[in-house]
């Protein structure tokens, strides 16, 4: 690894907060990757479509996610990597250049052209959470992805820009806080997913990323192993239950439970004589119904979905060039005939992505609902870790008592410099 990257035995925290669930990852840096030692979640309350709309219940299930993670990794968790999503982020691809100053790049002109290319005209209550290259040109060169070395008098850049709102960001970042725990970096939720679940195969040749998590669609699109469009459909996972609910009269946890259950995204692969049994609501009988009236609910919202996302791609102007096709991930891709239906709707090859390239406790990160936290923590991977930054791990014994040092706050005080010199003197 190289020294912009976490060392073998740093520790590393993903905090994926989601509109359903909270889920807080701890993860060992090894010689091969990370190893996964504690995992944690919590039902989530406090968002809406990917964005705080309660401090309180956000808190509260960020608390529960971080300290089960913690317990079962032995670490007291001081800092994290957290994801961000929601209909207010938005991507735009931009362009800096710069003349290199010793006609060699280094650097120092590396960061001078990002620079460049981040400064572009946002409103006041915006701002950029990724600056990601997707080319470098050196004079006529193009096609350059690493500059540092080459000779030339011009540098540019080509980057993809990822803005959010600032009062989401700062609710997030204030939740995290709240919890006693400092966000090294904020990470667009969908980015962090494409870490776990494409392969670098994948990104070069071309592929859209189709994040379904609770209350948005993320997507992202890689061509030439550069990040080139970013989207949110503000459809998700709980549309589907609340339609369930509307359509089936249940309540929202026995929705839930019949769509994880019995949902189907294709109504030609329900069997018509497929029953399934509906409670009721404030103690009515319980009703049986046929599962293809489930499905008849969900087949439109989740066919709905998929013509969003083919909009999205038609507009960005590469889905012609999406050679490896799309990868679905997140929970609601779980359901049966999500694929089929996808492949359907979109005319593209479609595969389920769950997360890869980690060890540790693989069983209980194999679910592709789980993508996007353990991406959080192949992305820390990736990032200089502050040794403010790492986690103390629980010591096994007491430790003994600390003695009185002039590095203490509490040693520098003036009644102890006065007491020490007394005690000099006399």
């Amino acid at each position: 690894m190289d020294a912009g990257m976490a060392k073998p035995g740093d520790i590393i925290v993903g905090l994926d907060i989601g509109t359903t669930k909270t889920v807080a990852l701890v993860g060992e840096v090894g010689v091969d990757g990370v190893d996964i030692t504690g995992v944690g979640t919590a039902r989530s309350n406090g968002l809406r479509k990917g964005v705080v709309v309660n401090i309180e219940s956000t808190v509260a299930s960020i608390r529960e996610a971080v300290e089960s993670a913690g317990n079962m990794a032995g670490v007291e968790i001081k800092t994290v990597f957290a994801g961000i999503a929601g209909s207010h982020v938005e991507g735009r691809n931009s362009h800096g250049i710069v003349s290199i100053a010793d006609h060699e790049v280094n650097a120092d002109d590396v960061e001078r052209v990002l620079d460049q290319a981040r400064r572009i005209s946002l409103p006041m209550d915006r701002q950029v959470l990724h600056a990601i290259p997707q080319e470098f040109i050196v004079d006529h060169q193009d096609g350059v992805r690493e500059p540092v070395g080459m000779s030339g008098v011009r540098l540019e850049a080509r980057v993809h820009l990822v803005t959010a709102a600032l009062p989401s960001v700062q609710n997030v970042t204030k939740c995290a806080e709240r919890c006693g725990l400092e966000v090294s970096e904020l990470v667009l939720e969908p980015l962090a997913s494409a870490e776990a679940v494409l392969t670098e195969d994948e990104k070069e040749i071309g592929v859209a990323l189709v994040d379904i998590g609770g209350g948005t669609t993320d997507v992202v699109l890689f061509f030439d192993k550069a990040l080139v469009h970013t989207a949110v459909i503000p459809l998700g996972g709980m549309n589907l239950t609340n339609d369930i609910v509307a359509g089936l009269r249940t309540p929202v946890g026995e929705a839930e439970r019949i769509k994880l259950r019995h949902g189907c995204a294709l109504s030609s692969l329900v069997d018509a004589a497929d029953v399934i049994e509906v409670p009721g609501v404030g103690g009515r009988v319980a009703r049986t119904l046929a599962r293809q009236d489930l499905v008849a609910i969900i087949e439109p919202r989740m066919e709905e979905m998929f013509q969003l996302v083919k909009r999205v791609l038609d507009s960005s102007g590469y889905a012609e060039v999406l050679g490896a096709g799309v990868v679905l991930t997140g929970g609601a891709v779980q359901l049966e005939g999500t694929v089929e239906l996808a492949e359907q709707v979109l005319g593209l090859p479609i595969r389920r992505g769950s997360p890869t390239g980690v060890g540790g406790l693989l069983e209980m990160i194999a679910s592709p609902s789980m993508a996007t936290a353990v991406g959080l923590l192949k992305y820390g991977a990736t990032r200089p870790v502050r040794p403010a930054a790492l986690l103390g791990r629980h010591a096994p014994v007491m430790a003994p008592p600390i003695a009185v040092t002039e590095d203490l706050p509490e040693a520098r005080s003036p009644w102890r410099r006065l007491w020490g010199w007394f005690q000099e003197v006399f």
